[in-house]
């Protein structure tokens, strides 16, 4: 009888079940003694991504090789997990450092409030995680199937108008949840978010766990939500009918971990591994979840109470703003689509010393703040920040763009996408000078969603269409995405065209609202009365029939 091959999601639970990566930092040390050749293959395709390391592609994506996977370089990325996104200036300096190193110089600010590098080698990753232990910081975790990066308000503390700090319970759940030996073998990554901010700016509604802040009477607590995630199939997170008091924090975020990781059945499919499917496939509600999340603590939470839900885009503390700190302020730097240089970072962190006390924030929209400045010196220190190129106030395109890695490293993305940011942004601020609305601009270079299209106002996710006998870059536009007040999925309005001709079709989309809005109506109000027939025709600007969004893929590649 012929032995039966083993699927994906079966040799992932085999080689979980075999090793614990963080147990094994000796084999790593011994890669790095004998060179890229040795390394073997299960560490290169998994054990690496406990240590926040992926492989690094070779330019080509998804389509440079097979089953929807690019071909890996010599090279290495490397993710560091900053709980919170609060960091100081010598530890910023220290990422900054390696980076100049071992990076090139590159800098990549990422989604979850953690730093991304690139052009590592083998010989460089033991050296870079010892420096990276030693300074506080780490990337364990920050990849693999574990709790991931746990994000808050970066501002938590410091915002005049939060609700409450929740600094202090996002980094200890951070350090409960990272690195415990009992839950290094979950289903699938796992996503936390805990935040006192009033306007979320931590995206809870996409987190497999999402706390945001709760008011009953004098007592400050917290709302639950459960199962948030985008990629392939999308799904806001649900609210459970529970208020959460702030002694009870670690154990619910503890227990709901424990309930993710005990589920069997969801190990079957990596495509459909992650808690959100539980909702999506299982038949789970949020009764049922609360009745088990109940059964594990031992006793029942109390209900929910009613929230105020932000009404907002942004959510990007971008600018210069007051802090609660009397005569202090932070600055919101706007970092287009994440990306930076080494010298950059080094030199937002030695103008942190000078003007503040030495601290900065990252953010989930791909920004870096400066925080505790003497409101006297906030527009000097602006000044040198615009200098470095890095702007506090910026363009509705500029500010609201969000990209992926694309296929410039990531070895599953279909398309570029950090360049053709850069480049559709240049090319709407000069056809669309003065644009006054808050836009969500976000682009992703595959289905899987890690520049979050489903969530923006103009989503564009990555695929090849064949033009001119070549298979070349092209988008798939989404509308209408949003959190918070008015949350909802972005929808896919039928629409696909070649890269090269994305700006005049987001020209005629954005011209088309400024002809036909009505008083007062902003950008995300205009697309839900707007039919996916008329914002098809102004984006081709032509009647057009609807193409599907994705077509069977051919040998793991999504081609139209």
């Amino acid at each position: 009888m012929a032995d039966v091959k083993e699927t994906k999601a079966q040799r992932m639970e085999r080689l979980k079940r075999e090793k614990n990566p963080w147990e094994a930092m000796d084999e790593i040390r011994a890669f790095a003694a004998e060179g890229r050749e040795s390394v073997l293959p299960e560490w290169a395709s998994a054990y690496f991504k406990w240590w926040g390391v992926y492989t690094q592609g070779d330019g080509a994506g998804a389509l440079g090789g097979k089953g929807g996977e690019g071909k890996a370089t010599e090279y290495f990325m490397l993710r560091i997990a900053i709980p919170n996104g609060v960091a100081s200036s010598e530890q910023i300096e220290l990422i900054a450092d390696i980076a100049r190193k071992h990076g090139r110089d590159l800098v990549d600010i990422t989604v979850r409030q953690a730093i991304q590098l690139h052009w590592l080698t083998i010989e460089d990753l033991p050296e870079i995680i010892e420096r990276l232990d030693a300074a506080g910081l780490s990337p364990r975790g920050a990849c693999g199937d574990v709790v991931r990066n746990v994000t808050g308000c970066p501002l938590a503390g410091l915002d005049a108008d939060e609700v409450i700090d929740a600094a202090p319970f996002a980094l200890a759940a951070a350090g409960d949840l990272n690195g415990n030996p009992e839950l290094y073998n979950l289903p699938r990554k796992f996503k936390v978010s805990i935040t006192g901010c009033s306007v979320w700016c931590s995206y809870p509604e996409i987190n497999d766990i999402g706390l945001t802040p709760a008011v009953r009477g004098n007592e400050v607590g917290f709302s639950v939500r459960v199962g948030g995630g985008l990629s392939a199939d999308p799904h806001l997170a649900v609210r459970l009918n529970a208020f959460v008091q702030q002694h009870q924090v670690a154990a619910v975020v503890r227990k709901i971990t424990e309930l993710f990781r005990d589920q069997q059945g969801l190990r079957e499919s990596r495509d459909r591994a992650r808690m959100k499917h539980l909702f999506l496939r299982e038949g789970w509600t949020a009764e049922t979840f609360l009745a088990d999340l109940n059964r594990r603590l031992g006793y029942q939470l109390d209900p929910s109470v009613e929230e105020k839900i932000p009404d907002d885009i942004n959510r990007d503390h971008v600018g210069i703003h007051r802090q609660k700190q009397p005569g202090l302020c932070y600055l919101g730097l706007s970092v287009l689509r994440g990306r930076m240089t080494g010298t950059q970072l080094s030199a937002v962190a030695a103008l942190a010393k000078r003007y503040g006390n030495g601290q900065l924030r990252t953010t989930v929209m791909q920004n870096l703040l400066v925080v505790n400045v003497p409101a006297n010196q906030a527009q000097e220190l602006a000044r040198e920040l615009e200098a470095l190129g890095l702007p506090v106030q910026g363009s509705s395109f500029w500010r609201g763009a969000i990209a992926c890695t694309g296929s410039e490293f990531c070895k599953l993305a279909i398309t570029e996408t950090k360049g053709f940011t850069r480049w559709i942004v240049d090319e709407l601020e000069e056809r669309l000078p003065g644009f006054d609305q808050q836009l969500k601009l976000h682009v992703t270079g595959c289905p899987n969603s890690c520049g979050q299209h489903w969530i923006a106002d103009i989503g564009m996710e990555g695929k090849k269409i064949k033009h001119q006998g070549k298979l070349e870059d092209a988008y798939y536009f989404c509308v209408g995405g949003a959190v918070g007040l008015h949350q909802q999925i972005a929808r896919p309005v039928g629409y696909r065209c070649l890269a090269t001709e994305v700006p005049d079709a987001l020209e005629r989309l954005l011209t088309g609202y400024l002809q036909a809005r009505r008083p007062g109506e902003n950008l995300r109000a205009y697309f839900a009365r707007s039919s996916d027939e008329q914002l098809r025709e102004q984006l081709a600007g032509a009647a057009l029939e609807a193409v599907p969004r994705d077509p069977a893929p051919v040998g793991g590649r999504h081609v139209e």
